[in-house]
């Protein structure tokens, strides 16, 4: 059975009829594929969410920062229009002035510079310095501080345009000073962008946003930030009022925690959707294999089983308590029950036959126990319509796929209709043997006749002395006795003569019987020892000395000695007469079997024809009937032996008999 899986390989190359698993990872693709696009679209639509709720704050933070800078401005405003007009009433107007400012200054560092300027826009005091923050001749009528100052005269305080120095971007306000609605002067406060910004971004908003300062062209004016980080194309700009003059306050959002978030949650999504479809891939591949060995499992079952049902050889499967666990067709048409009767019986099984059921028992119990000959062994088992047969049962261990044994397999050959046949055979076999028997008879018959008429012609010339004797009436008692003596020995010779050819020739049954081989070589001289000596052959005998004794039938190892001695002197009909010599050698192997040897020197047997010696009806001899070599082959085989050929090293043939000591 572990060659059966070779059948199937043409089998695995074969489409699949299961069509469901393609749609099923068409839909498994399908769905994956809709899981990112929709996981792709809300993070789209989170980091979109993220961006407005972003946006919405930077504007609200920048608002915020513009009102608090505007309401900042304001209030300096304030503080220096009240300075203004407390200089109208004031008596000692620098002493204030001094005292005010410095206030001015140190509660707010983005102003640079305070200056007090009289009606000709000449500076009377400052702080820290009296000095003007531009050029001198910029403080004419044409010049931006002197159109600050006209407009300044009108009543409100006025703010320059932004301009850059060497320091610093600075702005200028211009409060005027009225008294009495005359115009007495204008009070002029310096602000440096970059401390405005110092000063009125706080640094939690510095982390968040870059703050700057454009002009009317886009250039910056100052800025402010408090880490190294890439900006956003999120910005938002609004119109810095006060001062006016195209001044911009823009913030720009830098690209926080939250985008590295959303942007690593993209990544990730991403590697999990290409390792979601490589698994899938994987799946389809193992989906697919898996298909496969279905396909084939399905395709072997289904030959195995068709195997199994048109299978003669009965197969039964015990599990390890000896309970049924399985019959195939062929041993339920064997036993003739039906597989609900069998499966899951216990000992003793219906089909046992009641007259073995001590030995069935005990078999079945050795099997159990792993006792089980290799060999097989022949039982008798019961139909259900009570007649019997004889089985031949071969078990063998009942492996698992985890390698583990659950039972033992049985396999059973209804032997029945073979063994009638044996027998029949056998009857065959046994004519055969008679019919070889007689032929050797026949040939040897000259050969007999000439052995009887020895002792035949003795015991006349024996009987004719003893006549003699009596009618001379010369003759004693003892010379009667001599001669009748010598008479019974040689009757005795003849009649042994004449029984042991009728018992060569006579019908019968195998009978093994313990028999020395030296006894049953010397009958077998003894018969062709005769034919032998006519065509010029000596036969040698070697025979160890210690020899045990065998369970064999005796004359049908003398047929076979008789037909190998006559093939070996004929062999030898050719040979030159001093050479003439027949060798038959029995010794004692080491393995417990006697070895015979059947020696001649005739010309030996060509290779082309020793390979095809002992088959039936194949003979070298022209009136041969090519049966007997066959027969002597199946009479050694029979007795567990062996027969065969090889060359002589001196020229001939030398025939191999083996025989095992103990036989069965």
């Amino acid at each position: 059975m572990k060659d059966a899986p070779l059948v199937y390989q043409r089998d695995l190359r074969r489409p699949i009829p299961q069509n469901w698993s393609h749609w099923y990872l068409s839909i498994l693709k399908v769905a994956v594929g809709l899981l990112l696009i929709l996981l792709i679209a809300l993070l789209w639509l989170l980091r979109q969410n993220a961006i407005d709720e972003q946006r919405s704050t930077l504007i609200a933070d920048v608002l915020w920062l513009e009102q608090s800078v505007r309401f900042h401005l304001e209030g300096n405003s304030e503080q220096l229009r009240q300075l203004a007009l407390d200089l109208t009433r004031a008596g000692d107007q620098e002493a204030l002035f001094a005292l005010r400012a410095r206030h001015i200054l140190k509660n707010n560092p983005e102003l640079q510079q305070v200056l007090w300027l009289d009606a000709t826009a000449t500076a009377v005091h400052g702080m820290p310095t009296r000095k003007l923050p531009r050029h001198e001749s910029e403080a004419s009528d044409d010049s931006p501080v002197g159109r600050a100052i006209e407009l300044a005269r009108l009543g409100e305080p006025v703010y320059s345009d932004a301009y850059q120095t060497a320091e610093a971007s600075q702005f200028e306000l211009y409060v005027p000073i009225f008294d009495d609605g005359r115009y007495r002067g204008t009070l002029l406060g310096v602000y440096s962008l970059n401390g405005l910004l110092k000063q009125q971004v706080p640094w939690w908003f510095a982390e968040k946003y870059q703050v700057r300062i454009l002009d009317g062209n886009g250039s910056v004016l100052a800025s402010k930030s408090k880490i190294d980080a890439a900006a956003t194309t999120l910005s938002y700009p609004v119109i810095l009022d006060p001062p006016g003059y195209g001044i911009v306050l823009q913030v720009t959002a830098y690209r926080g925690a939250d985008n590295l978030a959303q942007t690593l949650i993209a990544a990730l999504i991403i590697v999990l959707a290409a390792a979601v479809f490589w698994s899938l891939w994987a799946v389809r591949g193992l989906i697919q294999r898996r298909l496969y060995a279905e396909q084939a499992l399905r395709s072997e079952y289904a030959f195995r089983k068709a195997m199994e049902d048109s299978l003669m050889v009965g197969m039964r499967a015990r599990d390890l308590d000896g309970r049924v666990s399985y019959v195939n067709p062929a041993f339920l048409h064997m036993v003739g029950f039906s597989a609900e009767e069998l499966i899951g019986t216990e000992p003793p099984m219906p089909y046992w036959a009641p007259e073995e059921m001590d030995r069935t028992l005990q078999l079945h119990n050795d099997v159990l126990q792993g006792k089980a000959p290799q060999e097989g062994f022949e039982i008798r088992l019961m139909r259900k319509d009570g007649s019997r047969f004889d089985a031949l049962v071969y078990e063998a261990p009942l492996i698992d796929a985890d390698g583990q044994q659950t039972g033992w397999m049985a396999s059973i050959i209804d032997v029945t209709a073979r063994k009638h046949a044996e027998e029949l055979a056998q009857q065959q076999q046994e004519k055969l043997q008679v019919t070889a028997r007689l032929v050797t008879m026949g040939e040897m018959a000259s050969t007999l006749a000439h052995e009887l008429n020895q002792p035949l012609a003795a015991i006349t010339s024996y009987n004719a002395g003893c006549l003699n004797k009596l009618e001379s009436g010369n003759f004693t008692t003892e010379q009667l006795q001599e001669a009748l003596g010598k008479l019974a020995v040689q009757a005795q010779r003849a009649g042994h003569i004449i029984r042991r050819v009728h018992d060569f020739v006579r019908k019968s049954e195998p009978k093994r019987a313990p028999c020395d081989l030296a006894e049953v070589i010397d009958d077998s001289v003894g018969f062709i020892d005769g034919a032998a000596k006519a065509r010029g052959v000596r036969i040698v005998r070697e025979i160890q000395g210690m020899r045990p004794e065998l369970m064999a039938d005796p004359v049908m190892l003398e047929q076979v000695l008789l037909n190998l001695m006559r093939n070996g002197i004929e062999a030898m009909r050719h040979t030159p007469s001093e050479q003439r010599r027949l060798t038959v050698k029995l010794s004692q192997l080491d393995n417990h079997q006697m070895e015979i040897r059947v020696i001649d020197r005739g010309p030996g047997i060509p290779p082309e024809v020793k390979d095809k010696l002992f088959t039936p009806l194949f003979s070298t001899k022209a009136e041969g009937m090519g049966m007997g070599l066959n027969i002597c082959r199946s009479i050694i085989e029979v007795h567990h032996g062996r027969l065969w050929v090889e060359a002589n090293p001196e020229g001939g043939s030398i025939f191999f008999i083996t025989l095992p000591i103990a036989m069965q």
